[in-house]
């Protein structure tokens, strides 16, 4: 039963990722069809080579780091519908913990898949009517000079935030190694990439774990 589920839901998942994918490619190339104007390859090419740099670091750490996370059908479903970082993950490890269940176990994968699943709606019916009722207002709450902004600004690193100090409390002993090290390559790099800087926050925290198995404080 178990491995018939996991098919279904890799069949699935791989069809509609496909799926997604062909839509967002097939936006551009149908406006670019219709009114005859397609980018040169060679500035296409240029553009190219100097934004997957930037981002197959991210891709690769999202699929390493969520994975584990999510289970395969909130995976599945985080990554087609998008919205990742500050509302599929945050959503689906919130419905664990409240569920008091774990990751990479068969009541986390079910209980992950359906919180991400009723979050898409849920954020569907609300954006649609976010957008109705406050386009005509939305410019002045989230413009320039508006006494909002500074809040907009930081409503991710407040999610963040929160979602952390959770974890931060019950495993304070896996924290101090992973914080310090990204402290200090954003000092040394404070453009550093968010993909580049997830992998050296993830190693460091590797690393701690096994320094504090090997002197048996965990």
């Amino acid at each position: 039963m178990q491995k018939n589920y996991f098919d279904r839901v890799h069949k699935w998942g791989i069809s509609w990722d496909i799926g997604a994918l062909l839509i967002l490619l097939a936006i551009p190339v149908t406006i670019s069809t219709y009114f005859n104007a397609w980018p040169p390859l060679k500035v296409l090419g240029e553009i190219l080579l100097t934004l997957i740099p930037l981002y197959w670091i991210t891709a690769v750490a999202e699929v390493i780091i969520y994975v584990p996370m999510l289970g395969a059908g909130g995976t599945y479903l985080s990554f087609v519908t998008g919205n990742l970082s500050n509302l599929k993950i945050p959503c689906g490890l919130a419905a664990m913990e409240n569920a008091k269940v774990k990751a990479n176990t068969e009541e986390g994968e079910v209980v992950s898949t359906i919180a991400i699943g009723v979050s898409s709606i849920t954020t569907t019916v609300i954006i649609a009517v976010g957008v109705l009722a406050f386009s005509p207002v939305l410019p002045y709450i989230t413009g320039e000079g508006s006494a909002f902004e500074p809040a907009f600004n930081q409503v991710l690193p407040a999610l963040f935030g929160a979602l952390a100090a959770s974890y931060f409390a019950k495993h304070w002993k896996l924290v101090p190694l992973p914080v310090i090290v990204g402290v200090i390559a954003l000092v040394f790099a404070p453009t550093l990439g968010v993909g580049i800087l997830m992998f050296i926050t993830i190693f460091a925290a590797i690393a701690g774990v096994l320094i504090l198995y090997k002197l048996k404080w965990l």
